[in-house]
Formats: structure tokens, C-alpha cells, sequence
């Protein structure tokens, strides 16, 4: 599928040591791709092709997902850990600078590393997402209603774990399939990795730290964050599905602008798809790719 890329297994100096899965390839300014729940660094096939000429692509799967190491405990999913991971991957790669393009959990883990390492992140891109602590914070009856997973997936293991790994295929079935794009949009080789890496009870029960470190470690961090005035300073466009619950529930450009430098170059617009922007409109990704980051 990443015809013309290579793989890589880099292993951080963290204790325990993580060994993260990538891909490389292409040629030009280099770009750092991170996906989201339950998914791999598959979603970015349509995009990373259109956009190898262009960029050197780095796609990773994060800590806990995918080919990635899986290591126990919530605190080993604290954001500030998996932004760690990234940086440590670029330097690794040969990159002191970069830009970022990330989706869902992908782009909870950017924006920490926007915030812990400033200046090694030239512009980012986030797709579908507000702030993690606003979107807790706001929480109403309609965004507990359609992200009922942030509330299930952080209940105490091995409760959300149990039930996803009784019937892991079903399960993505009825959750990837239930949003606003039917199951085809997915391809089939991608549908089938992430079936797979759901298969693995070692990775729900990651997939699930991480959604509890989300739910607290990570709340206290971006609280810290705030309290000391630590904010985004890279310029930074947020895109979101139309037919989704950023749309309904927040005002994306204004959340990101909160926890954003005062002046600092925010922007965005709604995507006419659903959730998973980058298999579901890529050309509107690679579009706004090529025209915030060139």
C-alpha cells in the first residue's frame, strides 16, 4: 500500500523501552503523519502517496497501537510520553524540525508535542478534534451521546477490554461503521489491519490506557500547561467533519485558540465528510497540506 516507502522499528531511551513502527519515503521537507482510535498509520495511504514528491512522510503507529510496543500502565500513555516518542523518532530520522499532520488521538498527541517542544514543529494540521480538557470540560448530553467510547473505554480493566476482545471484528463494525461514512469507505487492507491489531487483547487494553490517561493524567497536564501560560506557538490549522460531533458540540478555531499564543495564526473549516477526514476526503487533506506547509 506505501509503495516506495520503507519500514523502521526505532526503539526510545524510555524506561521500559518502546519500539516504535513506522514508514518512510518520499522527498522534501519532512512530515510527520499520526493517526487515531482504533486505527494505524494505514489511514494515511491515499494521502502520503499524493504527497511523496513533495515531503519526506514519516508515519508512525503510535505507543499502543498498530506494530508498536505496548507497554502497561496509564501513566505510559500520558501524551507527554507519546509526544516524547515522536520527537525522539525525528532526531533518530535525521530531523531537527518538522511539520505535523494528525488525526483524533494522533492530534491529542501533537498538540503536547506543540506544547513540550515548540520549536521543533514548524506548522501542524490537526483533523477532528478540540482540546481534550475543553471537550471534557463541556461535556453535554449530545457529545456523551455520540462519543459514548471516551466514557466507556476509560471505566476500570478489565470492563471496556472484556467486551471489545468478546467480538473484536464486530466491534469495529459497529463502532467505525456507525459514524457517518459506511464501511466502504475504508479499504479493505486497511479495514482488515485494524480488525487485526483489535484481535490483539494487548493492544485494547493500551488503546484503553490511553483513553484513561486522556481522561486524568492528561487533564492535569493541560491544566499545568495553562496555569503557566506553556501554549501552542507554531501556526496551526484545524480541520473537522461537517457531519460530525466537533461541528454539533464546539467551536474548533476558538478552542484552539485559547490554548494557542495570543496572534498566533489559527485557522480552519469544516470538511464535507464524517469523522475520518483523511480516508474519507485525502484530497482535502493533501490540498490543505500543500497550501499551509509549502
Amino acid at each position: 500500500m506505501f509503495e516506495g516507502f520503507e519500514t523502521f522499528d526505532i526503539t526510545t531511551q524510555s524506561n521500559p523501552p518502546v519500539s516504535i513502527h513506522g514508514i518512510r519515503g518520499g522527498s522534501g521537507p519532512p512530515l510527520l503523519l499520526l493517526h487515531g482510535f482504533p486505527q494505524t498509520h494505514h489511514i494515511w495511504h491515499l494521502v502520503a502517496l499524493k504527497l511523496k514528491q513533495n515531503f519526506t512522510i514519516v508515519a508512525v503507529d503510535l505507543r499502543g497501537y498498530g506494530a508498536s510496543s505496548k507497554p502497561s500502565g496509564i501513566s505510559e500513555y500520558a501524551k507527554s510520553n507519546m509526544s516524547r516518542d515522536c520527537t525522539i523518532i525525528m532526531k533518530e530520522l535525521g530531523f531537527s524540525s518538522y511539520y505535523v499532520c494528525a488525526h483524533d488521538r494522533g492530534a491529542r498527541v501533537a498538540h503536547k508535542l506543540l506544547v513540550d517542544y515548540p520549536y521543533q514543529v514548524r506548522k501542524a494540521i490537526f483533523l477532528d478534534i478540540c482540546p481534550t480538557l475543553a471537550m471534557y470540560s463541556q461535556t453535554d448530553f449530545e457529545f456523551a451521546k455520540s462519543y459514548f467510547h471516551w466514557f466507556f473505554l476509560i471505566q476500570k480493566e478489565p470492563l471496556p477490554e472484556t467486551m471489545i476482545s468478546a467480538n473484536p471484528r464486530r466491534f469495529a463494525e459497529l463502532f467505525m461503521g456507525r459514524r457517518h461514512a459506511p464501511l466502504e469507505v475504508f479499504d479493505k487492507n486497511c479495514w482488515e489491519e485494524y480488525v487485526r491489531v483489535l484481535e490483539d487483547p494487548e493492544a485494547v487494553h493500551a488503546m484503553c490506557e490511553d483513553y484513561r490517561a486522556a481522561a486524568s493524567l492528561d487533564m492535569d497536564e493541560s491544566k499545568e500547561n495553562i496555569a503557566q501560560g506553556r501554549l501552542i506557538k507554531s501556526p496551526l490549522r484545524i480541520l473537522w467533519g461537517r457531519h460530525g460531533v466537533i461541528e454539533k458540540c464546539f467551536d474548533a478555531v476558538k478552542e484552539w485558540k485559547q490554548v494557542a499564543r495570543p496572534g498566533l495564526d489559527v485557522s480552519g473549516q469544516s470538511v464535507d465528510c464524517g469523522h475520518y477526514i483523511p480516508e474519507e476526503a485525502p484530497d482535502i487533506v493533501v490540498k490543505n497540506i500543500m497550501e499551509f506547509f509549502i
